[in-house]
């Protein structure tokens, strides 16, 4: 699987850029890699068609202000759906689950069965 470069790098602007300067690297760019200015079926024209292809996934991210936040927060996974990022909060759900179910267990089955639910929640 190929990485992805980073957003500003391919808009080649900087990590505090105004939306502004994006929108302009956005448009040059775009306008220099468009397949309408790049036809033919050669090599140099596909890299065209590719490179537009990312450089409008760029702007995609970074003109919208909720993305372009997940984005500095959490880099391509956190704008991209197939990769999935646990919010601390569901950690923290999770946790406090396992601590019910083990208070739980321990007040209907005894301590015996609580220690066994704690060592197997331990190793997984």
């Amino acid at each position: 699987m190929a990485t992805k470069r980073d957003f500003y790098e391919v808009l080649g602007v900087a990590k505090n850029a105004s939306d502004e300067d994006i929108k302009k690297a956005y448009r040059k760019l775009a306008m220099k890699y468009h397949p309408d200015r790049n036809q033919g079926e050669d090599a140099k024209a596909k890299e065209a068609e590719a490179k537009f292809k990312e450089v409008k996934e760029a702007y995609e991210m970074l003109s919208d202000a909720q993305k372009r936040a997940a984005y500095d927060q959490h880099g391509h996974a956190g704008v991209d759906p197939n990769c999935a990022v646990v919010p601390k909060a569901s950690v923290v759900s999770v946790t406090l689950l396992a601590t019910s179910l083990v208070t739980f267990l321990v007040a209907r089955a005894g301590a015996d069965a609580a220690v066994a639910v704690k060592f197997s929640v331990a190793q997984t």
